[in-house]
């Protein structure tokens, strides 16, 4: 493969790394299984070993993964939570326990344990109390939950015996799946939307603002790593057996083994055991059992070399393709999705599975009507990897990739040595408009606070923003979002929430109703009723007092009861319109009403000229419509059942501030945020430094461009051919007339001198402020340094502040590192404090 094909084909792999790094650890949502990610990982990695000219520091093979969100409090964890690397193979199982072997000089002992199918957390415990809770997050820090963790029964707030005085211990939140299956059947009841799997349930729950809605959620915790200066022994076995007694619950299922044969019987007897655990695992996991031998060991960049983790091999089944749908995604690339006959597989139920693009299509020679055997790898969003042809119906269609973007019409491209077919229309397609407007005021570029997807996604639904620049026209027309609202009708994976709404809610909006808890007793008996004595049964049935059955003896209310269809706790938006029995309107106008508003909610706020205009109907028939609902209806907001993002004032107040916040953000961070193609982090900022200003940017030849650190012929390419574009010229034009910066400050990034250069800089620890470590990595860039996350040997000082990382402090000091502290580092640059 050529320079230039080499360099596109790792753009895109971090791409796509990054993509589902997201969709792993922040929206819980994952597209492809943990053995393609770990693949399309291998593969980066090793063309980066093979050219490292292309070397990025915020390259997905040094980084973890993150699931920090802005709802909590964001906390450094005392020590790393790494991950473990994975294997699929017995072969690569069998090469790890020889080399840990070889490392150590002599025979290993091991621990194997399950590796939970749930969601990380470590556990602080000062003086036998629990101190915090906090979630892995990026593996540096994490969200503090510690208010979610306390309401978990199987932690323990107090400890008894002789534990140390402090320690941290990791483990997992998981719900098993008998209390998976019962609480999606509450969802079902109450017409929520279903949780995909237990995974994503403890997942989700853990991240839930009340905690006493977590407390009703049935959590449970295995513990399994303690980590802390005054440990009862050297064996991580027996500190966990020792654990247990302090009132800690750890894992039965963990053993010791002491040969390579030992290992891989634990692992074949729980791949064929899993099924019979009462919760979900999709992996063994193989630690050294001494901790002299993990400290003597260490780590790599991003995971223990005394630590391997050995995953399942995925579940497979066979179900019928219906049909491909094509999407859009946030920079352009057309994902083929296929929907297929509803198959359980793995405790879900799957009805679409990714294509990923038009290689996989074309090599599984797909027809509509295919027999297709989908895969499901634990928590994973399935796909589809064999197709039966001996079951193939005669005459069915091929399946064709689309040539056209199904979003704006253009059409589509495909670059030499990418996967991925492109829309290039990003300034005319929605989906990439979107995707422009999020990435630029996410937390790596301008950190808009207030401004998440699902609000832009409505500023832009209602026309209010055509492009970033519209954003800072937000504060001056407050009239247009203050009170601003949508229904959110798709879940996370973009699949449309249902129509159909509780009865109890349809009560609760009735004349003179009782509370909600009231009505949802009433609605749980009604398949039961007598249409004829409704009020009389239910009396008679449930201990409720007759006032709050009042509501029912009203005329039309009772009416409108009766015409709805009992035996079920939910009603469709069709049949809540024929039991409104509204004059002048058919079947055919219901059916009419619901193609056009999807939901009652768009219906019940909608005018009679928003109606005539959606449906065709005349003014009569629009406004017995809307008097329809007002006279079935006292409060018709009241029989909404999904999410309602609305904009209130408080909300306003924070996006007004921020925005102005995000004035002060400098040049590379503006750049970055522009959303160029290739222009990541690293490339804004050595950009910024090299042409100082936009204008100087935005003129620059080929030439000039490559003489940057890191800009290669692709980077320049695309950063010469998104200045050519107009459209792009008069964005920057606006956003600097709105004050943003496009020029480097002269107090900035400005290089001060090289007495730093060639020295390579760790910080660790905690400053004075939590800011302080930002200056004083960019204070080493300034003088001409490198700072870095990990120490290596590379490594020129270890700058240390409070409570410094153990293991780093370990490794300077076996590498020879010179440790120093923040006024010494300040002398060396010959700058006070």
């Amino acid at each position: 493969m050529e320079q230039p094909g080499i360099q596109e084909r790792i753009k895109q792999l971090r791409d796509e790394l990054h993509h589902h790094n997201f969709l792993y650890y922040i929206k819980n949502d994952p597209e492809i299984s943990d053995k393609e990610f770990d693949r399309k990982l291998a593969e980066l990695a090793d063309f980066e070993k093979q050219h490292p000219e292309f070397q990025d520091p915020n390259s997905p093979t040094m980084r973890v993964g993150s699931d920090l969100s802005q709802d909590f409090n964001t906390v450094k964890h005392k020590y790393p939570m790494l991950s473990l690397g994975n294997t699929y193979s017995e072969g690569e199982l069998r090469d790890f326990v020889n080399r840990v072997e070889k490392l150590a000089g002599e025979p290993v002992v091991f621990v194997c344990e399950l590796k939970y199918d749930g969601t990380a957390i470590s556990l602080s415990y000062e003086n036998g109390r629990l101190l915090s809770g906090i979630t892995r997050g990026d593996g540096i820090e994490g969200d503090d939950v510690t208010s979610n963790i306390k309401t978990i029964k199987s932690i323990p707030l107090q400890l008894n015996g002789d534990h140390p005085p402090s320690f941290d211990i990791r483990g997992e939140i998981f719900i098993s799946r008998k209390s998976f299956e019962k609480l999606n059947e509450e969802r079902k009841s109450e017409n929520l939307p279903l949780f995909a799997n237990p995974r994503n349930a403890a997942a989700g729950s853990l991240k839930l603002q009340n905690s006493s809605l977590v407390a009703k959620r049935p959590l449970e915790c295995y513990l399994y790593h303690m980590l802390g200066d005054n440990l009862p022994g050297d064996s991580h076995f027996e500190n966990l057996k020792k654990a247990e007694t302090w009132g800690l619950r750890v894992s039965p299922h963990m053993e010791l083994c002491r040969s390579v044969d030992e290992v891989i019987a634990f692992v074949h007897h729980w791949d064929k055991a899993r099924m019979e655990l009462p919760f979900e695992i999709d992996g063994i996991v193989i630690k050294a059992d001494s901790i002299a031998l993990r400290e003597k060991l260490g780590f790599t960049a991003k995971s223990p070399r005394w630590a391997i983790s050995y995953k399942f091999q995925a579940e497979s089944a066979y179900t019928c393709l219906i049909s491909v749908d094509f999407q859009v995604g946030r920079t352009g690339a057309v994902t083929p999705v296929a929907n297929l006959e509803p198959v359980p597989l793995a405790g879900t139920t799957v009805k679409r599975a990714s294509l990923h693009n038009s290689d996989i299509i074309a090599k599984l020679d797909l027809h509509l009507n295919d027999m297709v055997a989908v895969e499901k790898g634990g928590e994973i969003i399935p796909k589809i990897t064999a197709v039966d042809v001996a079951q193939r119906p005669p005459g069915v269609p091929k399946v064709e990739f689309i040539k056209n973007c199904p979003e704006c019409g253009t059409p589509l491209i495909k670059n030499e040595g990418e996967a991925a077919h492109y829309c290039p229309n990003d300034t005319g397609c929605s989906p990439q408009i979107l995707g422009k407007m999020i990435h630029f005021v996410s937390r790596k570029a301008l950190d808009i606070d207030g401004l998440g997807e699902e609000t832009i996604e409505l500023f832009y639904k209602k026309g209010l923003i055509k492009d970033v620049s519209d954003l800072y026209t937000i504060p001056e027309r407050k009239s247009e979002f203050l009170n601003l609202k949508d229904l959110k009708t798709t879940d996370e994976a973009g699949n449309p929430l249902p129509s159909d709404i509780p009865l109890e809610k349809i009560l609760f909006s009735l004349k003179s109703a009782p509370s909600l808890s009231v009505c949802k007793q009433i609605a749980g008996i009604f398949p039961e009723l007598d249409k004829e004595s409704i009020p009389k049964e239910i009396q008679g049935k449930l201990e409720i007092e007759s006032k709050n059955l009042k509501f029912l003896t009203i005329g039309e209310n009772l009416r409108f009861i009766k015409r709805l269809n009992l035996q079920n706790h939910v009603v469709g938006f069709a049949e809540l319109l024929k039991a409104m029995n509204i004059p002048g309107l058919n079947d055919a106008d219901l059916e009419q009403i619901v193609d056009s508003f999807g939901y009652f909610y768009f219906l019940q706020n909608a005018s009679a000229q928003e109606i005539e205009e959606k449906t065709g109907f005349d003014f009569i028939k629009a406004n017995a419509l809307v008097n329809g609902i007002k006279s079935t209806f006292a409060k018709p907001d009241r029989a909404n059942h999904l999410s309602i993002i609305s904009i209130q004032q408080k909300t306003f107040d924070r996006i007004t501030i921020s925005l102005e916040e995000s004035k002060n953000q400098p040049f590379e961070r503006v750049l970055f945020a522009l959303g160029i193609r290739y222009v990541g982090e690293t490339v804004a900022k050595n950009l910024a430094r090299a042409f100082r200003t936009v204008d100087a940017l935005s003129s620059a030849g080929l030439d000039q461009l490559l003489e940057v650190k890191d800009i290669g012929a692709s980077i320049a390419g695309s950063v010469m051919a998104y200045f050519a574009d107009k459209e792009n010229r008069e964005l920057v034009e606006r956003l600097r007339s709105r004050g943003l910066k496009m020029e480097v400050s002269e107090d900035a990034t400005e290089v001060a001198g090289d007495g730093l250069n060639g020295q390579v800089f760790v910080i660790t620890g905690s400053f004075a402020t939590p800011q302080r470590r930002k200056e004083l990595k960019a204070l080493v860039e300034k003088h001409g340094g490198k700072s870095t996350d990990s120490v290596s040997k590379n490594t020129s000082f270890l700058l240390a502040g409070e409570n410094a990382g153990p293991e780093k402090l370990k490794k300077a000091e076996n590498l020879g590192v010179k440790l120093i502290d923040e006024s010494e580092f300040l002398k060396m640059i010959n700058e006070q404090d």
